[in-house]
């Protein structure tokens, strides 16, 4: 089983160098058929400089082959991503069973309204808010 998981987390390192050493060989080409037609240039000769750019291979091709690869991999969990995401981000107003609780709270501790630490806490657990929303809703 330890097998199995080592497998799994070194192939997508595995694949990842073997990325990079193909966008560096890439680079590599360019920065030669770059070079090349820039002393074809200074030479004037336009025959040199038709033979670098057959030579150019599209670096976009390359990342659209990998990008179906990754989608095909992940997309499982960039979707259960996409909805935890989206559960996080309801605006809006609060429960009104926990705004009540929360003005109960407040008035009766109306003389001084800061709740402690664990008076936030035990608020979270009682309205089933986050604590950050109790904050919120006690500096609003």
């Amino acid at each position: 089983m330890l097998t199995k998981y080592e497998q799994e987390l070194t192939k997508p390192f595995k694949e990842a160098m073997f990325f990079f050493s193909t966008i560096e060989s890439q680079l590599k080409g360019l920065t030669v058929a770059s070079s090349s037609s820039d002393s074809a240039g200074q030479n004037g000769s336009s025959e040199d400089e038709l033979d670098a750019t057959d030579d150019f291979i599209d670096p976009r091709a390359e990342d659209k082959v990998l990008k179906v690869k990754l989608m095909r991999k992940y997309s499982g969990y960039l979707g259960s991503l996409k909805q935890e995401f989206m559960k996080k981000r309801k605006k809006g107003k609060l429960p009104k069973e926990a705004r009540q609780q929360l003005l109960d709270w407040w008035s009766k501790h109306y003389k001084w309204p800061y709740p402690s630490e664990a008076q936030k806490l035990a608020l979270a657990e009682s309205t089933g808010l986050d604590q950050k929303q109790i904050n919120n809703w006690f500096i609003n």
